[in-house]
Parts: C-alpha cells; structure tokens; sequence
C-alpha cells in the first residue's frame, strides 16, 4: 500500500470579527447545527477536510510529508476550494490528533490568484475572540470571529497559519489532490506568494470553511468517504473530486435543491477499522466530521471497499489491522452510521461500492462481499434513498471492472470523467429542503 501510494503521487509531482454586527444566534435551522444571524442570512458549511493523525515518519505515504516533525517559525497556506458562497466566512482550525497545546501567532485568509499568490487587497486577518493568535489544546478545534469577505461559490481561498513555536505533530488531511505551500517566518499575510518556497500534498490544521449565505433555506449535502470520495487520482489543483463536480451541478441549477457540498472523505478510510495512516474509521470520525458540520441536511455514504481489499494486504505498516470481516459486519457499520445520522434528524443515501476487478487487492471472495453490501444498499430501505455508483462507473461488457474511460488506470480509483459521471449519477431530488 504504501509503495502504491508513493508511486502515484510522485506521478503527479507534489513535492475584523462581525459578532457584533450581526448579532449571531443559534436558532433552529435545515440542520441540526444551523446558525442564523438577524439580518436574514445563515451558516453553513462550504467546505471541509477530515482531519487525520500525523503520519508516522516510517510510513509516510506521501513524499515531503512532514506532519511527524510538524512546524517551527514556519506559514503554512492550505488552498481550499468552496462551494456555495457568502457575505463573510469563518474558519474552523483543528489540534484533533495533536499532543499538545498548538499556537498560531497569525491566521489570515485571502483569495487565490495564482499558486501561493493572492488577489491584491484580498487578504484578511483572523480573528479568535477579538484576539489576533489562537490557542487549541490537545484534541480541540476553534471557531474563528467571523470575517467580511465576499466569498464566491467555485472559490479557491488560502488559509495561511504562522506558527512561531513549535507546533508538534501537526493533525492534517494527507490527502488533498492540491499544491499547498510553505515559508519560513511570518508570511501569512504576504499576498506575492513569493515567501513560499516549498510545497505540500496535504492540508495542515484546517477543519472547515462556513459561509454567511442568504437564502434561508440552504442545506449542506456531506460526502463521507474514503479515497474514492476524496478524488484520489484525479488532477491535482482541478478539483475534480465528485464531490466537487456535483457541487457544479447543483449550483448550475435548477434552484431550490441544498447547494453546499462538504467532502469529508479520507483515502484509504474503512468503516470498521482505523489505520496508522489513513485515519480513525467512519463510525469513530462520525459526529467530527458529519454530524457537526454547519447546516449540515444531507448525507452521502460511500465506503467499505477498502475494508474488502485489505485483507488481501501483509499485516504490516499502513494495512494494520487487516482484518477479515465480512459483508455482515460492514452492513452492521451501516446501520450504525445510518442510525446517528437520523437520530440528528439528517437524512442519509447509501452509494453502492463501485467496481474494483484487476485492483491491487481484488479477490473473488472480496468481489462476493461487495455485491452483497451493494445488495443491503439497493433494497434493504434502511437509506432515505440510493446513488448507485457502482453502474455509473461498471463496464456493462464486464460489470465487475469499471469502463476504461473511467478508470484512473489502477482499476481502484476513477479519472476526472469518472468523478463526473459519478456526480451525473446523483439525483438532485433528493436534497430538496
């Protein structure tokens, strides 16, 4: 696995606060969490990443990775890509999995014109309780002031974070399919872009972007998932996640249907088991990364491959544990996951397992497991309803392999059309408010 991982990303060649002006309370709303502010707007999640452990330095599976060692007088800008736009943001930073207290002596956002480069005049600093640094004790997150910045829908911003001391091993998603950069010193408010001389794969210390959005009426849809879902494979910088693709569609139109998308998927995420590298599994990452989310309205449930293959992996390193469950045991996950989401009154869609003959870790027996899973999935009814990815991407020649336009190449992950063809496959209908 790890090799794997390794080799497809040296492929790609990654080395003032508004409180008080708008008077925020907590009203009922779409979502459980849904927020409002007297002038008629609300929040609502527009963009997301679930955080992770740092990896340890022995199976990093991304070159350059440095979350072990973390950062010391260093910037780090994560480039984040929104979907639904607003009046003014707020950023959730996160110390999840850190081991002590974090400090960041300078956060600021801007928009992205280029790279590490800013459009001129957009930078703004963040604000934590009227404060310009932030505190976050081990396995907390913080919630920003809000910050008057127009945000558009297809954005990309930059969330630049100074940390003068050491920051220890840095919580991040190592996965972000984008160039991110680093500086040493205090760059965070630098709009050349030029301070930031190297480069990173991964997101560091970012949670989560909400937006102040108008029509009251706006849901989140969150895409919870493992790497499938978090655009493995796709361009790197395109955006070109499904989650992403479906979040054009919906904003395209027609309206009135839920237009923020939140991709909370982790790369080689399971639902029964955590990995010293690919994050703490669905159920035990559930109410961080989904049931917390902003507006939050709608859930879309695409994993459980990944508990399949491993088991055709060594017992070592990334793959640990390999444990062999069964079908049954990843349908009891389901109803578990399935359960939480509508006991927080959200609903949830069960996207079938798409098809992964000729994958590394394909076996016959793994290939039974998933037709039994995608069976529960199509007609248990235990989901408020079903996307099935498995015929949007199957070969119907050879419905066990996903069609050659489709495929990434490693018979796994999907290329940039299939990312879109999984999003076409998505009954907007289902996320009428």
């Amino acid at each position: 696995m790890k090799a794997f991982f390794e080799a497809r990303f040296r492929l790609v060649g990654l080395a003032v606060s508004l409180a008080a002006v708008l008077g925020l309370a907590s009203v009922p709303g779409t979502g459980v969490h849904a927020t409002a502010a007297d002038d008629g707007g609300r929040w609502i999640a527009t963009w997301g990443a679930s955080p992770q452990a740092a990896t340890p330095a022995d199976l990093a599976v991304v070159p350059g990775d440095v979350s072990a060692a973390g950062f010391t007088n260093q910037t780090v800008r994560n480039i984040v890509f929104t979907s639904v736009g607003g009046d003014a943001l707020r950023l959730r930073l996160t110390n999840s999995f850190g081991s002590q207290p974090v400090t960041f002596d300078e956060v600021d956002v801007g928009v992205v014109a280029s790279g590490a480069a800013l459009v001129a005049g957009s930078s703004q600093a963040v604000r934590f309780g009227g404060r310009a640094s932030v505190t976050i004790a081990p396995g907390a997150e913080a919630l920003s002031d809000p910050v008057r910045i127009e945000v558009g829908p297809l954005q990309e911003l930059a969330i630049s974070l100074f940390s003068a001391g050491a920051t220890g091993p840095a919580t991040y998603h190592f996965n972000a399919n984008q160039a991110n950069y680093v500086a040493s010193g205090d760059a965070a408010a630098d709009a050349t872009g030029a301070p930031y001389t190297t480069t990173s794969a991964a997101w560091y210390f970012v949670d989560g972007v909400d937006v102040l959005s108008r029509p009251p009426d706006r849901a989140a849809i969150v895409a919870l998932g493992d790497s499938i879902t978090d655009g493995f494979a796709s361009t790197v910088g395109a955006n070109h996640r499904w989650p992403n693709f479906l979040a054009r569609r919906i904003l395209a139109g027609p309206p009135g249907h839920a237009d923020s998308v939140v991709d909370e998927g982790i790369s080689g995420n399971r639902v029964l088991n955590n990995s010293p590298c690919f994050g703490v599994d669905v159920q035990a990452r559930l109410d961080r990364d989904v049931l917390t989310q902003t507006g939050a309205g709608f859930v879309i449930l695409l994993e459980g491959i990944n508990d399949i293959g491993f088991s055709q992996l060594p017992n070592t390193g990334c793959s640990v544990p390999n444990t062999d469950v069964s079908a049954d045991q990843i349908i009891a996950g389901y109803e578990q996951v399935i359960a939480q989401v509508h006991a927080r009154g959200l609903k949830i869609f069960g996207g079938t397992l798409t098809p992964f003959g000729g994958a590394f870790y394909y076996s016959a027996a793994g290939e039974a497991k998933r037709e039994t899973v995608n069976a529960f999935t199509r007609t248990s009814g235990a989901f408020d309803g079903v996307i099935d990815f498995d015929r949007a991407l199957q070969d119907p020649a050879n419905p066990l392999q996903m069609l050659a336009a489709y495929d990434s190449g490693d018979h796994l992950h999907p290329n940039d059309a299939g990312y879109q063809a999984m999003a076409n496959a998505v009954n907007l209908s289902l996320f009428r408010p």
